[in-house]
């Protein structure tokens, strides 16, 4: 007794040692849970947008219980009742006796198990539709009807899709549930097979054939509905329904749903007289009926009766599908003219329109992105983003086009040894400042003329906070803040200063806004250090009691958290405004149930790809509903109810009421940074190809279809790496060039422009050209036939109102006879052209590279002018991209020359009647004003480019260019007439003489740069 004792008093803690282990995992799990959901909460709590988080979590809650309950329960009751009316002394086989033997002890368990398991999965399904429930709780009126049945357009876009879902998870838990009533009645006995006949006991009967009248009905309603859905459906032609629809497909839905009602009714009669041949019978007409109305009589009327004469059918429903795709895309207010466009540069053919060239921009925002870092980076541990931003500033009473980014942080950018845990959580914490430059206007050396640079920057954009704390590539997370007194720790900006204290040479600084939520308590730390699963949180002791934590910091991605029923435009833009650095986010409501209206995938007609219909982002209603700004120092997320008469804004304003706020309440400096959206317009232009046809035959015929030209610089770029596919044509276009077509995405971008476009006054303008649609590889035209623009400038009009033609479209159309080059013929000229070839292939030549930048287009002079800048690079590391060259064409002439100025008048006859932004380009490496660290340049930015010269930090230098040092200005020159000394002699084939002229290129250089650094 005693061993047995001792043996068991040592076996028995394995039990609780098994229960503690699971008890810890589980404490484990819920606190990363709660730390989850409670971090959630603190960050929206920050940024005073706690109820979008509690609605959604109220919402989805409450729709996991409704999917929950509504699936388990009468999953539990079918199986529940089955069991409940089992027959008592039912004879079974001995295969179904040992069903029972093996289940009968874990019958408690599976009836509740079964329910408990699918229930979840049905709640988790239903959780993600909160959305879609309160819109249907607080919908809002279209004020629009359809074509077919009379109905609001909020029916289709808030009630249909609401009441389909219902009747589906309807379905499918009847469904479910009756099969489980199946399982249940056949294995206690209450369904017996023997032979031939089937045996039913008279609970069963009534339960399986009520279970099946309720289903029946089910597909009555989703019948009915689904002749709704037909307004909707893409068809071949169109989307919404077309001839056989309205006349066979939508009567015959309303047919069969009478038959399966009347079928649901003999189900309940079967239920009471316990007779199934009725029902069965009627099940089996109700299939035929499917299979006679539904597939067979619509076929009959399509290939009979449609297809023979299909546009005359058709006609009445394309109308249909014109005018609701022109009023759901916003562009049924678009204003056509014909522009009978000239080709004939005669001279002073620009006079009327001096304002738009001297705004042409030269600059091109994807290629200098490169100068942009040489320049002003500074240091590795900044960045500036791949494709930089067009903008327009007031500089001494003018409007200029500026090309503008964010000098960003960048943590990979840090050196092995600085880049550790403690640097990149405390130290590295903000990006500083912004560099812009005249979009029109470059120094003579080929750099942009700077009208604010430096660090910190000075220049034309006035005093402003210029941390940037919430940035497109802040980190993850940041820990800033400290009690006042307190050493500074973080890092601001190199300063030159001495490099003997504690700093190392660099400012530094500590974070005094409100931008995170607080971790300055203990419980704080360890929630913050569970979701980061950092120790560098909650061990450090940098953190003190006045530590906020900065993190969800990327602009896009802290409105799309407080905004989660909108659509974002893939680009952020940042605007100095009010004294401060605000990022501009562009936000759209859509729907894919406007009726009639043509759906098309939102993610491909942005990138400019081939529409699929498998996509799973497809829409065909769109409004720019919402102007989000996120305050770049501080974080704050403020939403702006742009379009106030969009009825899904006007739904979602009263889920969230406090969420927006009026327009009235912006700023007049903020409006004037305001602007059309490029994703919008993409859109926009991609419906218009086709749909500023309004006439139902045309349109059928389309013989007037347009498409956006492919992007006419992929491929001829050096280090282009488009994938593109090209197929050039053995025939020549009307201008005796080669032909190029491609054959898949890569369309030419739209463009911002200040100009003047015929028939409006002068705006800040975004634009686009179309070609005829064309399938590729066919005898291509790659003519010009469309010109579409919209007003984009949203400011003038004063605090809380909008411009008042901002979003006016306004669309050029050539005619039919003409044959204006496009863009892609253009480019074919310039790059055939045997003069230009030649002069390109001499930039080419000792080691440098020529990028041809965007190809614009501009409607002056009575026709259009088209305008590339071509830069320089050198192949060398740490170079960057100058402008050195101008091409220009109109109608079949070019001219190719060093400034725009002397191209547009070489072109027009020797006097273009106008002059250009950059006629005044003069010696210079293009900075402006003092860099304010003339000596915190590194390697990452004292590289030169292909000529010319530069420190890493433009100091000294005027904003038109000019150069006070007569020591740089002489190398500068010296630079200059090497470098055309260099293209000369490689045109004779002189290898001796460009090889001295290099040398003396490079001794130039050296030179500058030796110069600047003691200016």
């Amino acid at each position: 007794m005693t061993t047995t004792s001792s043996t068991s008093g040592r076996r028995s803690p394995r039990v609780p040692i098994v229960v503690t282990i699971i008890v810890l995992a589980a404490l484990v799990i819920a606190f990363f849970i709660f730390a989850s959901l409670y971090t959630d909460y603190a960050w929206f709590a920050q940024l005073g947008f706690q109820q979008v988080l509690t609605t959604r979590w109220i919402a989805g809650t409450l729709m996991f219980l409704a999917g929950f309950l509504g699936m388990a329960v009468p999953v539990y009751a079918s199986i529940a009742i089955a069991f409940r009316f089992r027959p008592v002394y039912a004879k079974l086989n001995s295969q179904l006796d040992r069903y029972q033997q093996v289940i009968e002890p874990l019958r408690r368990a599976v009836m509740i198990g079964i329910p408990v398991v699918l229930g979840i999965f049905a709640g988790l399904s239903t959780a993600g539709r909160w959305t879609m429930v309160l819109e249907y709780f607080n919908r809002t009126p279209f004020g629009k009807t359809d074509p077919q049945f009379g109905l609001d357009i909020g029916f289709y876009v808030f009630e249909l899709p609401f009441w389909r879902a219902i009747v589906a998870y309807s379905s499918a838990v009847v469904l479910i549930a009756g099969l489980a009533a199946l399982a249940a009645c056949y294995l206690y006995g209450a369904m017996r097979f023997g032979g031939r006949e089937v045996r039913i006991s008279k609970a069963a009967r009534i339960q399986l054939a009520i279970t099946a009248a309720v289903y029946v009905a089910l597909q009555a309603v989703s019948l009915w509905l689904d002749q709704y859905a037909a307004l909707t459906k893409s068809n071949s032609l169109i989307t919404g329904a077309q001839y056989t629809e309205v006349n066979a497909v939508i009567p015959g839905r309303e047919i069969m749903a009478g038959i399966a009602a009347i079928v649901a009714i003999l189900f309940i009669v079967t239920a009471v007289i316990g007779r199934w041949r009725i029902s069965i019978v009627g099940t089996g007409l109700l299939l035929v009926a499917a299979i006679v109305i539904g597939g067979i009589y619509p076929w009959i009327v399509q290939r009979l009766q449609v297809k023979p004469s299909e546009r005359t059918f058709e006609s009445a429903y394309i109308e249909r599908n014109i005018k609701a795709t022109r009023d759901a895309y916003g562009v049924a207010g678009v204003q056509e003219q014909n522009y009978d466009a000239t080709t004939e540069a005669s001279s002073g053919a620009l006079a009327q329109d001096a304002q738009t060239t001297a705004n042409i921009r030269l600059i091109d925002p994807k290629i200098v992105s490169d100068t942009f870092s040489q320049l002003q980076q500074y240091r590795q541990y900044y960045q500036f983003p791949k494709e930089l931003d067009v903008d327009r500033y007031d500089v001494k009473g003018e409007t200029e086009d500026t090309v503008i980014a964010v000098r960003d942080i960048d943590l990979d950018g840090l050196s092995a040894q600085a880049n550790t845990p403690y640097n990149r959580a405390f130290v590295y914490t903000h990006g500083y400042g912004v560099t812009a430059a005249y979009g029109n206007q470059r120094a003579s050396d080929g750099k942009p003329v700077f009208l604010e640079s430096g660090i910190p920057s000075n220049g034309a954009l006035g005093d402003f906070q210029q941390r940037v704390y919430f940035g497109e590539t802040s980190p993850a997370y940041s820990i800033v803040g400290a009690p006042k007194g307190s050493k500074n720790v973080e890092l601001d900006y190199p300063s030159g200063s001495d490099e003997n204290d504690d700093s190392g040479g660099n400012a530094t600084t500590t974070y005094a806004g409100d931008g995170g939520p607080s971790i300055g308590n203990f419980f704080n730390r360890l929630v913050y250090a569970a979701k980061f699963q950092s120790e560098q949180i909650l061990l450090s002791n940098a953190v003190n009691q006045d530590s906020q934590i900065l993190y969800d910091r990327d602009p896009i991605t802290r409105v799309q958290k407080v905004a989660p029923y909108l659509t974002l435009d893939n680009d952020a833009y940042p605007a100095v405004v009010d004294h401060r650095i605000q990022w501009v986010v562009d936000g759209y409501t859509t729907s894919d149930a406007y009726p009639y209206s043509q759906s098309q995938s939102l993610s491909d007609t942005i990138a400019g790809a081939e529409s699929s219909a498998y996509r799973t982002d497809q829409v065909n209603y769109i409004r720019n509903s919402v102007k989000a700004t996120v305050d770049a120092y501080t974080g704050k997320v403020t939403l702006y109810a742009w379009d106030t008469k969009d009825p899904v804004l006007k739904t979602w304003q009263k889920i969230f009421p406090t969420a927006t706020k009026p327009v009235s309440s912006m700023s007049a400096e903020l409006l004037d940074h305001v602007r059309y959206p490029t994703d919008l317009f993409k859109v926009q232009r991609s419906i218009l190809g086709t749909y500023h046809v309004t006439n139902a035959n045309s349109f059928y015929s389309g013989d007037d279809a347009w498409n956006v030209p492919q992007e006419p610089t992929s491929g001829t770029n050096d280090t282009d790496t488009s994938d593109a596919s090209t197929t050039t044509n053995s025939g020549t276009n009307a201008l005796g060039a080669t032909t190029t077509t491609t054959a898949k995405g890569n369309l030419q971008d739209p463009y911002y422009l200040t100009m003047k476009v015929p028939g409006q006054g002068t705006a800040y303008t975004l634009y686009t050209t179309y070609i005829p649609q064309q399938s590729a590889g066919a005898n291509n035209r790659n003519v010009l036939t469309g010109y579409l623009a919209v007003d984009s400038d949203a400011g003038g009009a004063g605090k809380g109102k909008k411009g008042s033609g901002y979003g006016k479209l306004t669309l050029l159309t050539m005619p039919k006879t003409d044959n204006i080059p496009g863009p892609g013929q253009v480019q074919s000229l310039f790059n055939g052209d045997s003069t230009v070839s030649q002069e390109l292939n001499i930039l080419k030549r000792g080691n440098s590279t020529v990028k041809q930048g965007n190809l614009l287009t501009l409607p002056v002079g009575g026709g259009f002018l088209y305008v590339q800048p071509v830069y320089v690079q050198s192949t060398s590391s740490g170079s960057y991209p100058l402008l050195q060259k101008v091409l220009v064409a109109f109608g079949d002439k070019i001219a190719f020359e060093d400034t725009l100025d002397e191209a547009l008048n070489s072109l027009f006859g020797g006097d273009s009647g106008a002059s250009a932004g950059d006629s005044g380009a003069s010696g210079g490496s293009g900075g402006s004003g003092d860099s304010g660290a003339s000596s915190g340049s590194d390697s990452g930015s004292s590289d030169s480019g292909s000529s010319g010269s530069d420190s890493g930090a433009s100091s000294g230098s005027s904003g038109s260019g000019t150069v006070d040092n007569a020591a740089l200005q002489k190398a500068l020159n010296d630079a200059k007439q090497a470098l055309q000394d260099r293209q000369d002699a490689y045109a004779d084939n002189d290898l001796v003489a460009a090889a001295e002229a290099d040398q003396r290129l490079q001794d130039a250089i050296q030179a500058a740069t030796e110069a600047e650094g003691g200016n």
